[in-house]
């Protein structure tokens, strides 16, 4: 997104927050901010010609709060971006910020009052490169489309870099499955990802993510760099009792070792009927494959789940991470869970590093990897060999030249 073209409403009842937000935002360099006072005066711009590309919204309004003008700009199917502005408690910020993300819009996050310049710029940076995924205008897709995609080799991986928060030092990749359409471009997972797990075609979308990860982890190891990869796992692969083998098989093909194999598990996909998960885990861990318990903290994990399945790593989840360092429940749940997984003799991962502020928290906490913008997006094949050169570079001024020397 480009600065001299973004077009943003800033919607505020204070007249004097109003003229310091409008003031900022042109100080950063957006010259097109339009200042409502009012719910029904910024729905004038998202119904005219002139459709707001941000929205900085505050939630406390006489005429119609915020939680009310967003379930408006749902029924316009608004596609632009939200950010929050707010003097509420955080929890309370986030519950909204939940709500917007429920609705399948697109928000940044939330600026809590008072603010300051560095504040603004962060969140409006976060604005500019984060993808808006979440826009309103989104094709659906059927079962016969996903289908004619996995017959037809359209499934491709991106990777997204963890490092080691010690030495900075690549610890891993995560492969996260995209779909290049022939007409629609890039399209993202949860666009037909739920398409394939209601008409039983995940276990086999599934393994061609596996095969796929393997085979470019077998290339980059021949190109002289060797790192541990991260596949999520379907449900449909927990049941599936030839599963074991296909990895195995795949994992001798490519000339990966198990050990450098880690097996995504979402906490929750294991809870129904245990037996046949825990089969299929249990046989994973005895071939020495890795598993790791995923978005940790958002989902329906309990203690006997850690104590039942012998996870190596746990999964941080982004919302516990990302801004924890300003946000004492976040911080708290943070600490709470990288506790926990040092205890039980876990590598922990924070996912949703984003910020220079994210990556010192886990410097100063000890956490063991990170994963985020902060480090990298998800890339291609092709860009991650280009990352791995650039990060060779910038891990000395993100860590410091003298640790990284004495690694």
């Amino acid at each position: 997104m480009d600065k001299a073209t973004i077009r943003i409403v800033v919607l505020d009842d204070e007249p004097l927050m109003l003229n310091l937000i409008a003031f900022l935002l042109r100080n950063l360099g957006f010259p097109h901010v339009f200042e409502c006072d009012s719910g029904s005066a910024a729905l004038g711009f998202v119904d005219g010609p002139w459709q707001p590309d941000i929205i900085l919204l505050d939630l406390n309004m006489p005429e119609m709060d915020g939680v009310e003008f967003v379930r408006r700009l749902v029924e316009r199917n608004f596609g632009g971006k939200l950010i929050l502005v707010s003097g509420e408690d955080p929890r309370v910020l986030h519950m909204v910020e939940t709500l917007i993300r429920a609705h399948r819009l697109s928000v940044v996050g939330y600026l809590s009052k008072p603010f300051t310049r560095e504040g603004m710029h962060e969140i409006m940076e976060r604005a500019l490169r984060s993808p808006g995924e979440a826009a309103a205008v989104r094709k659906g897709y059927d079962a016969a489309a996903v289908r004619v995609a996995i017959a037809q080799g359209q499934l491709v991986n991106f990777y997204q870099p963890m490092i080691d928060v010690e030495t900075a030092a690549l610890a891993g990749v995560e492969a996260l499955v995209r779909w290049q359409h022939p007409e629609d471009g890039l399209v993202y997972p949860d666009q037909f990802i739920a398409v394939a797990e209601e008409n039983g075609l995940i276990d086999l979308l599934s393994r061609i993510v596996l095969r796929n990860a393997l085979t470019d982890a077998g290339q980059w190891r021949a190109a002289g760099v060797s790192t541990r990869i991260s596949v999520n796992l379907a449900m449909e692969n927990l049941l599936s009792t030839n599963f074991v083998d296909f990895l195995g098989r795949e994992a001798e093909r490519t000339g990966i070792a198990p050990d450098d194999i880690v097996l995504e598990v979402i906490q929750h996909r294991v809870l129904q009927d245990p037996r046949g998960p825990l089969e299929v885990l249990a046989r994973l861990r005895l071939k020495r494959f890795r598993l790791a318990i995923d978005d940790f903290g958002t989902g329906h994990a309990t203690l006997q789940q850690l104590r039942d399945i012998p996870f190596d790593a746990m999964k941080i989840d982004r919302s516990f991470v990302h801004g924890a360092s300003r946000d004492p429940t976040a911080r708290a749940i943070y600490d709470a869970s990288l506790a926990l997984g040092k205890q039980l003799g876990m590598t922990v991962v924070a996912v949703g590093v984003e910020t220079r502020q994210d990556w010192e928290l886990l410097r100063n906490t000890g956490c063991d990897l990170a994963q985020g913008y902060f480090i990298g997006r998800p890339m291609s094949a092709e860009d991650l060999a280009h990352w791995f050169d650039e990060w060779d570079v910038r891990r000395h001024a993100v860590l410091g030249s003298a640790r990284v020397a004495g690694k």
